[in-house]
């Protein structure tokens, strides 16, 4: 069988283990069942997400002159603190921005490489832990906005990480941590103006992804560079497809990339 579409980060289905699906325009593929079958990718174009267009993506999936111009790739998405659609002032587009960033926000704690703090809107629990390849998170709070949400980000970054270390999330070598526990240590690094909205009466959730085998030396397979790929699928953990030989395909980072799939 041979799929071809344009690259969006795999939809997930939380069960357990949890179920990825890559969503084409004329295809729709169930991730798991490709598990221990031999797949070929190849790199057909570049389709921009906003304009569709064959030109080089910059980031996010999007070609570098949508990339500085759509809201949905404005500084506020990575730094949630910068966010300003609370006080009706607009960055790119007020009426998108509005309907993004005041909406209710969780704080978290998630366990993928190392404990690390973050921030997603609520409608995406537990996707944003899928995606992050945490097979362990808990909340710590939920607020109204995005910008609430982010400066008790950068407050609790100070004291726990807030990054991910993706070659070791791979390599599956973590260990599990009572995050309640974090979670009651840095309430007090919560800003004043947030410490109403503290959560302490969730627990852990628990995320099994659908892995055979772990790779030792995971190796970042580029097809922008190589063209074509064929391994046999061992793994999917957070965004990434896992292959016997260690190489890891980061779907979400090829965001825009036209491919064709073929499954033998």
């Amino acid at each position: 069988m041979t799929y071809q579409g344009v690259l969006t980060k795999m939809e997930t289905e939380f069960s357990s283990p949890i179920q990825y699906y890559l969503v084409f325009e004329s295809d729709f593929l169930n991730i798991n069942q490709l598990l221990d079958k031999t797949i070929e990718m190849t790199f057909v174009k570049y389709q921009c997400l906003n304009c569709g267009l064959d030109r080089p993506i910059f980031r996010q999936g999007y070609c570098k002159s949508c990339f500085f111009e759509v809201p949905q790739a404005a500084d506020w998405i990575m730094h949630p603190e910068l966010s300003t659609a609370h006080l009706d002032q607009e960055d790119r587009d007020l009426e998108y921005e509005k309907s993004v960033q005041l909406k209710p926000h969780i704080v978290y704690l998630a366990n993928s490489s190392n404990v690390k703090v973050g921030v997603t809107r609520k409608t995406q629990v537990p996707t944003r832990w899928i995606d992050q390849g945490a097979h362990e998170a808990i909340e710590i709070v939920e607020v109204p906005n995005r910008y609430l949400a982010g400066i008790t980000e950068v407050a609790l970054k100070d004291h726990v990480a807030d990054k991910t270390n993706w070659r070791k999330m791979l390599k599956n070598d973590i260990e599990d941590e009572n995050l309640a526990s974090w979670r009651g240590r840095l309430a007090e690094y919560i800003p004043e103006e947030v410490k109403p909205y503290f959560i302490d009466n969730k627990t852990e959730t628990h995320i099994d992804f659908p892995v055979i085998k772990y790779p030792e030396k995971p190796k970042s397979l580029n097809l922008k560079k190589t063209l074509r790929y064929t391994g046999k699928l061992v793994g999917i953990k957070g965004q990434y497809l896992i292959f016997e030989d260690d190489t890891v395909f980061n779907v979400r980072s090829n965001e825009g990339l036209v491919v064709q799939i073929a499954v033998h």
